[in-house]
């Protein structure tokens, strides 16, 4: 009967049986793992990453995940390897191969030409006795117990157990690469993720002649006209040397107006804000936003090691810059 409890039920008892695939491939944890991660390690070229089926479009985020994270790879069709893309593979790379059954006709077809040309093969297979895993320089085994298929036939538990694989090889090469969150972002510069991880203040800071900045003696009906003119709602207050003395924003002014005081004979210097909030021009954008978030401000002045100006960062521009 469909009806909302047969579907709750479905569905919990998909996971489950998934979950199980996973938690046995701890016994594949062995050496045979350590050693396909040494092979790859050691490849001077790249992991080419093959399969059939549902085990191909598994071996495709395999293939992604280990480029993203340090390990140069690339999907080749086992088919089309037939036909000319088996070119795209060299002995100084290393094949992954995946196969459920580990018969699938066109991977078997190329494996006598990959050992053939010296490439090392590694392959993920739910039959450690198959002709692909016996000729496996190190065979991964993910044999499941049933599918999440209530027929038993869709690859469901199965897929799951070799992306988890796949998964387990990327993260263990990238420990032992040390690969960085930098590097990663190299990799990502599209995303939110990559800006978060690459943007630095120098990146959106205002500079030069675009900088608001006032003398500690400039009257305060001046200093307006500089903060309005620059357009950020504040301004920079420095002394001869041009060092930061403090800021003088549009939440000064107005508990300035409230004192009830004289625009034209009062100076910026003694109503400004002291022990002002800085950063360095090459902080993380992100790690400037979290400053203005935590301390609810909207700019932020970047210096230098003396104290100099280097520039304003306001909230508007990290959040035009994609931070968020």
């Amino acid at each position: 009967m469909n009806n909302s409890a047969s579907f709750i039920a479905s569905g919990l008892r998909t996971i489950e049986l998934e979950q199980q695939a996973i938690a046995e491939l701890k016994t594949s944890i062995n050496d045979n793992f350590s050693k396909a991660c040494s092979i790859m390690l050691a490849a001077k070229g790249r992991i080419v990453v093959t399969g059939m089926g549902k085990s191909g479009h598994i071996g495709n985020k395999i293939a992604a995940t280990l480029a993203s994270t340090g390990s140069p790879a690339f999907f080749v069709h086992p088919g089309e390897a037939s036909h000319g893309d088996l070119g795209m593979i060299t002995n100084n790379d290393v094949v992954l191969a995946l196969s459920n059954s580990g018969n699938s006709t066109e991977i078997v077809t190329i494996v006598p030409l990959i050992k053939r040309m010296g490439a090392p093969l590694i392959t993920i297979t739910g039959k450690p006795t198959s002709p692909l895993a016996t000729a496996a320089d190190a065979n991964l085994n993910v044999s499941i117990d049933k599918e999440a298929c209530p027929l038993n036939l869709a690859p469901t538990s199965s897929t799951t157990a070799a992306l988890a694989m796949g998964d387990a090889l990327a993260i263990a090469l990238l420990e032992a690469k040390g690969f960085t969150s930098e590097q990663f972002a190299f990799s990502h510069p599209g995303g939110t993720l990559g800006r978060r991880l690459l943007l630095k203040v120098s990146d959106v800071m205002v500079s030069g002649d675009d900088i608001p900045q006032v003398g500690e003696n400039t009257p305060l009906n001046k200093a307006l006209v500089e903060i309005s003119s620059k357009g950020l709602g504040m301004t920079t207050v420095v002394n001869h040397n041009g060092e930061l003395l403090g800021v003088f924003t549009d939440g000064d002014l107005r508990r300035s107006l409230d004192s009830d005081i004289d625009i034209r004979n009062t100076s910026v210097g003694e109503l400004m804000s002291k022990n002002s909030r800085t950063v360095s021009h090459d902080m993380l954008a992100a790690s400037a936003l979290n400053i203005m978030e935590e301390n609810a401000i909207t700019t932020l002045v970047v210096t230098g090691d003396n104290e100099e100006t280097y520039g304003i960062v306001h909230l508007h521009a990290l959040l035009r810059s994609g931070l968020v």
